[in-house]
């Protein structure tokens, strides 16, 4: 089921980013022993009582002079305007309302959406009274938070669920295959979606960002069936999003959330730059299924070891995901499309694969023979047993004398045996570590 999306918008240097990182707090842990992962996110995963939501900074537009602050400003708010359910609306009490608040206001009034006024470095008591003028922008209350100190915070969460809509589960049968196509503007998603359902059912530009609304898009294969999810860009005003693409994820978020397998797809001819990096990383985080797709496969020169070489390339600079398969296809000659939907149902099966316990512990016990944890200062950590507790993506719990003792080098050695041992090609695998109580 898609989050709802809550954005955080406002003019620079208000504390955007500080209070992103206090309410998506350490749930990006995860992927930080991950060698190769950007990790300068502006999207994460918050919840507060019990409602999960994806969150978006939209901060971090580089300001090349004043003339150009406002058009930058107004380019976040419009990416936000479009995309988001809740906005939050980050102003700063030490600085008052300014011209540039009152740009943004205008915008978030007009647009209907759900707005939240946060009022940044209301650090002490004396402050609080500052918030006062933030009435006038006729967002209701506004919030007084500190993004240094963490206070006001908790309010500013409640104020954001109060607000955040029931989003409707899709009602897809089990066998479905839900597939997002994420990647960058112009790596060409649309002639890929044409190509894989053979007809012109996605408006197809040279021009970056010129992709409309996509509605999923069911089809049926060899008697599988799937659904295309469909993230390509920018919708509407061209131009003004091609130095903002980076903001795209809000919408392949949506879609990395209710797919099951994510087609990352890269342009053959440009190669690898730092965008196809973040945008991968999106997939892994959501703990997809995922392949790489290289597109536009007929336009590279090739030798007998261009394949090989490329191939190369995308595992140096996608570490983190190197369980991925990577597929090499033309969408618009179809050259090689043949192979793409087997590889795409092949890693499905691997995401929902599970395992029996008892032979999941055979692969662990033997590589604990082979390679015994290492000590830590005269205590080594002693595996009890491992159990796989959910699928997509396959999820195990490893229980274990002290769970401090677990390094991320075991871990991840643990989970390449377990990989030799059965595959799972194409999905991550999330590895937990619990101290075995004494009743178990």
């Amino acid at each position: 089921m898609a989050r709802p999306v809550v954005a955080i918008v406002g003019r620079p240097n208000v504390g955007k980013s500080t209070i992103f990182n206090r309410i998506i707090g350490d749930r990006l842990a995860i992927v930080e022993d991950k060698p190769g992962i950007t990790r300068d996110r502006i999207y994460g995963i918050g919840e507060w009582n019990g409602k999960p939501f994806s969150i978006i900074d939209t901060g971090g537009i580089e300001i090349d002079g004043e003339d150009v602050i406002l058009k930058s400003i107004r380019m976040q708010a419009e990416l936000a305007i479009e995309e988001a359910d809740v906005i939050v609306f980050m102003c700063d009490a030490k600085a008052g309302i300014t011209q540039s608040d009152e740009e943004v206001a205008e915008m978030l009034y007009r647009s209907g959406k759900p707005i939240v006024v946060a009022v940044n470095k209301v650090d002490n008591i004396g402050r609080s009274e500052l918030i006062y003028e933030f009435y006038g922008f006729g967002f209701g209350d506004p919030i007084g938070v500190s993004g240094s100190h963490g206070t006001g915070v908790g309010d500013l969460l409640d104020a954001i669920v109060e607000k955040l809509p029931e989003l409707e589960e899709e009602t897809y049968d089990e066998d479905v295959i839900r597939v997002a196509l994420i990647g960058r503007p112009n790596v060409g998603k649309s002639s890929l979606v044409n190509a894989i359902l053979g007809e012109e059912r996605v408006i197809v530009s040279d021009v970056a960002g010129t992709t409309r609304d996509a509605i999923d898009t069911p089809f049926e294969k060899d008697g599988q069936r799937y659904v295309l999810i469909d993230t390509a860009g920018m919708r509407k005003r061209g131009k003004v999003y091609e130095t903002t693409e980076k903001y795209s994820v809000m919408r392949a978020m949506r879609a990395i959330e209710r797919a099951d397998v994510v087609l990352i797809v890269i342009n053959g001819e440009e190669g690898i730059i730092e965008q196809d990096k973040h945008i991968a990383g999106y997939a892994f985080e959501a703990g997809k299924a995922s392949l790489f797709v290289v597109n536009k496969w007929d336009v590279v020169e090739k030798h007998d070891k261009t394949m090989k070489e490329f191939e190369r390339k995308i595992r140096d600079h996608f570490l983190f995901m190197i369980y991925a398969p990577v597929v090499f296809l033309s969408a618009l000659t179809k050259q090689r499309l043949q192979k793409l939907l087997p590889v795409v149902k092949r890693v499905a099966d691997q995401h929902s694969l599970r395992v029996q316990t008892h032979l999941l512990n055979d692969v662990v016990s033997d590589a604990v023979a082979i390679n015994p944890p290492p000590t830590d200062k005269g205590r080594r950590m002693r595996i009890n047993y491992v159990t796989q507790v959910a699928v997509k993506p396959p999820t195990m719990v490893v229980f274990v004398n002290d769970p401090e003792l677990m390094h991320f080098s075991y871990e991840r050695y643990l989970e390449n045996k377990i990989r030799a041992a059965f595959d799972f090609e194409g999905t991550p695998i999330r590895i937990f570590t619990r101290k075995k109580s004494d009743e178990s």
